[in-house]
């Protein structure tokens, strides 16, 4: 998953999520972060078809000061409510739904913050000049699998983005 940056890259998948300054020398490197969450609808237990969807995360960084100076950005996810990485679990009320966050719509690689058979991102390091700066997007892949006995209800799930540089 890569998001281009102008001179710098970087990414981060948040539902809340602000950016902290980097001070580096002469310059300060500040990066914000913004995501839609993933909807994933309505789920049908009878369905033998999984259901997904998708979320958008950008982030955009900015140097200020004088001279120029080396990042390196990392993004993270928490397991949310189910404790694990293996297996996410939306609730309502008690209920429980088993779902998960990808790096790709082969749903091979559980975004995390690469513990538990997760995956965290980390791109660079990258040379930024103050005075510059640049924005980027990526995409990130909800997945709730197939013929789970679920009760109706609405389900939810809290995801906190780490996102380092």
């Amino acid at each position: 998953m890569r998001f281009r940056v102008a001179r710098l890259a970087g990414w981060a998948l948040a539902w809340i999520m602000g950016g902290v300054p980097a001070l580096c020398g002469a310059v300060t490197v500040n990066c914000t972060t913004t995501a839609t969450g993933i909807a994933l609808g309505i789920y049908n237990p009878l369905n033998t078809v999984g259901t997904a969807s998708t979320g958008t995360v950008s982030v955009t960084c900015s140097a200020t000061g004088s001279g120029t100076t080396t990042v390196t950005v990392t993004a993270a996810l928490s397991t949310g409510s189910s404790g694990s990485y293996t297996t996410r679990t939306m609730r309502s009320g008690s209920n429980v739904l088993d779902y998960n966050i990808y790096l790709s719509p082969a749903y091979a690689q559980i975004f995390g913050n690469g513990t538990g058979g997760s995956y965290s991102i980390s791109e660079g390091p990258f040379t930024i000049s103050a005075g510059q700066g640049g924005s980027g997007s990526g995409t990130m892949y909800g997945y709730i699998p197939p013929l789970q006995n679920a009760v109706p209800g609405t389900y939810s799930d809290v995801i906190t983005v780490t996102v380092t540089y």
